[in-house]
This record gives C-alpha cells, sequence and structure tokens, in this order.
C-alpha cells in the first residue's frame, strides 16, 4: 500500500462517486468551466504587461 499517492483503480473510485453525486450533466459543465478557466489563466500569463504597468522611473522627463 502506498502512502500519499493516488493510482488509477483510486482515481476512477473517486469519479465515480463524483458523477452519481452531481450527475454526468454537471460534471461536465464543472469540467467545461475549469477547462475555459485555466485557459484564460494562460493566455494572461502570457500577455506582456501594458504601458500603464510599466515601471514609471524609466521615463525620460521634460
Amino acid at each position: 500500500m502506498r502512502l500519499g499517492g493516488l493510482g488509477v483503480p483510486e482515481l476512477l473510485i473517486i469519479l465515480v462517486i463524483i458523477i452519481v453525486i452531481f450527475g454526468p450533466g454537471r460534471f461536465g459543465k464543472v469540467l467545461g468551466e475549469l477547462g475555459s478557466g485555466l485557459k484564460s489563466f494562460k493566455s494572461n500569463l502570457k500577455e506582456e504587461p501594458k504601458d500603464e504597468e510599466k515601471d514609471p522611473t524609466n521615463e525620460t522627463k521634460i
């Protein structure tokens, strides 16, 4: 028996319990929302900072 690790059989049991509790329709919807949230998070990490967020000490003064 492993301590602290989840194998495939354990994950399948957890998945079946979640599907029984929430139903297959809602489970699919939750997974879809989770996927779109992760995609949005990744795209926001890749974007460059906007001009207003840049360091104001690097600007030239007139």
